[in-house]
């Protein structure tokens, strides 16, 4: 079980899954969205070796980073110390977040370009121009953009993963799938 925070963290796995050629399903992988880190206990509890006995590995933000290390502790998993620690359990940090490591990844002419691809160009330009966020930079008001609008966050997800070179997947998306054996 591949244990993420969201809805949007699981199309990202699920799509890079498909872009590399696995299966998960026939693989018996199944990615679960906690609905936020402070569900993750309440899975590993469920879930973990403790109970049902699965593998779990994860994906969590960098601000719920010392949650995920608790829960993991808590559920008998370890009790990691720092990244490197979680990552030998299977669970990776993602700087912000997943979408803030996809954003990076994918750069301002590859998002761009996809923005243009998909008609929403002109709206992010607009965004971009609200005074609140003129003086921000690229990434944080593309950040901002996804998670303004209705699903888009969702939606852009998937997109996102299917633009990018997989030479240039970010690490922690990578690890986690590689991690869900």
């Amino acid at each position: 079980m591949v244990l993420v925070e969201g809805i949007s963290d699981q199309i990202a796995v699920e799509t890079l899954a498909g872009r590399q050629g696995r299966d998960l399903g026939a693989e018996g992988i199944v990615i679960l969205p906690s609905g936020g880190a402070h569900a993750m206990p309440r899975h590993l509890a469920r879930f973990g070796p403790g109970s049902a006995g699965l593998t779990v590995v994860g994906l969590c933000d960098a601000g719920e980073e010392h949650y995920v290390r608790r829960s993991l502790a808590a559920a008998g998993l370890g009790s990691p110390q720092d990244r490197d620690q979680m990552e030998r359990l299977g669970f990776f940090v993602c700087e912000k977040d997943l979408e803030d490591e996809l954003i990076r990844a994918s750069g301002q002419a590859g998002i761009e370009g996809l923005l243009d691809s998909q008609g929403d160009l002109d709206s992010f330009r607009i965004f971009r121009q609200q005074p609140a966020w003129r003086q921000e930079g690229f990434d944080a008001q593309m950040r901002r953009w996804l998670g303004a609008g209705a699903r888009r966050k969702i939606r852009y997800a998937r997109l996102l993963v299917l633009s990018l070179d997989l030479d240039r997947v970010p690490r922690p998306l990578r690890a986690v799938l590689n991690a869900a054996v």
